[in-house]
């Protein structure tokens, strides 16, 4: 990197690199703070939009945003029924996502709010330990994959706010692969692959599925839970709070659990996921999975400068994935937002980012909103 004045700098690479234009997100920082210590994480500074006006306490953040001196204040209300009811009394003004859906059904047939909702890119799979003897198996993911009714959970549980996924990105991106598709539902066949390595009636397949301590997620896994026993699959669900959960799929402490990728942009992600180089705490392939043709796959696209070609390197890896399966790719969840009617000028990113905080506005006045959830 060379500095060429107060707001210019020259990056020079060492190869090739189509993807780089989207790494600059990360934000170029003060080196004389850097060295000096500066807490970023609690005083950030930049030239963004928006400044920090105040943390007065964990859960609390006040920002101010620049153009006009709005404020903005966030605050963290854990237990969704309580953000509803705030909402609904005036004492937050939006909030976004992380709601289960007969709330936003509820709230959409409230006179005092709007809903809206927006297609969505942030990917939910269910992982597995490759590692373990039972998951380990092919015919075991096979199954599971089999005995899962996607379209069923999508439908009566998310009430149809979201979207089938086959890989981590969503149709209309460019590295996508469009031509492929999930294992059908197909209990028979999940028999048949069980009964394959030995599992049956007599001798049912028994599974841990690890979750966080989420209402919805736990609810999430029962349906799961109902969906692996009509094939003979006894899945005892383990949920934690988020911290320990988290911390055992670092660990690889799991044989089955639920997550979602929030935010993913660039491709390069396949070799964070998937790369037998990317084992915790090198990356994020949580499941142990090792594929030779897979790492070939990735180390070539890293190095391919035509985008028309790096696209055709990762979809030959999301083809392979499917067939490997450490991971069951469930859906892409739609961004829902409620607001008061007041509010104007918001929009739904598709990744769920808070962007929009730049444009917001109570009923066309730069007035101190009394909260944004």
């Amino acid at each position: 990197i060379t500095i060429e004045g107060p707001d210019r700098l020259d990056i020079q690479l060492r190869e090739p690199d189509p993807l780089f234009p989207a790494y600059l997100g990360l934000g170029i920082l003060p080196a004389d703070l850097i060295q000096s210590g500066h807490a970023f994480a609690v005083a950030p500074v930049g030239s963004g939009p928006l400044s920090l006006e105040s943390w007065p306490q964990p859960g609390r953040l006040i920002l101010k945003r620049r153009g006009d001196g709005q404020v903005l204040e966030l605050l963290t209300v854990k237990d969704p029924n309580v953000r509803v009811m705030k909402l609904l009394r005036g004492e937050i003004d939006l909030l976004q996502n992380d709601l289960p859906p007969e709330l936003i059904g509820f709230l959409r047939g409230r006179d005092e709010v709007r809903v809206e909702r927006a297609p969505g890119v942030n990917f939910s799979y269910l992982g597995f330990n490759l590692e373990d003897p039972v998951t380990g198996l092919p015919q075991v993911r096979q199954a599971l994959a089999h005995a899962i009714d996607r379209e069923e959970i999508l439908r009566y549980l998310l009430q149809g706010d979201g979207r089938l996924a086959v890989g981590l990105f969503p149709p209309e991106h460019w590295a996508a692969s469009r031509d492929l598709a999930t294992p059908a539902y197909d209990p028979d066949r999940a028999r048949a692959l069980l009964a394959a390595v030995g599992y049956g009636p007599e001798r049912p397949l028994h599974l841990s599925y690890k979750t966080s301590s989420d209402p919805f997620r736990i609810r999430f896994a029962t349906v799961i839970q109902a969906q692996l026993a009509r094939v003979g699959i006894e899945a005892r669900i383990q949920s934690y709070d988020w911290g320990t959960f988290f911390g055992d799929i670092k660990a690889g402490r799991f044989q089955l659990y639920g997550l979602t990728w929030v935010g993913i942009r660039t491709p390069d992600i396949f070799r964070y996921i998937f790369h037998s180089a990317s084992m915790p705490p090198d990356g994020a392939n949580r499941g142990r999975y090792h594929n030779s043709e897979v790492d070939r796959l990735i180390e070539t696209a890293r190095g391919e400068p035509d985008l028309g070609r790096q696209a055709e390197l990762y979809q030959r890896i999301q083809a392979i994935l499917l067939e490997d399966l450490p991971y069951i790719p469930l859906w892409y969840e739609d961004q829902v937002f409620a607001a008061r009617r007041a509010i104007r000028g918001y929009h739904l990113a598709p990744d769920g980012n808070y962007d929009a905080l730049v444009s917001i506005e109570s009923d066309g006045k730069t007035l101190p909103l009394p909260g944004v959830e």
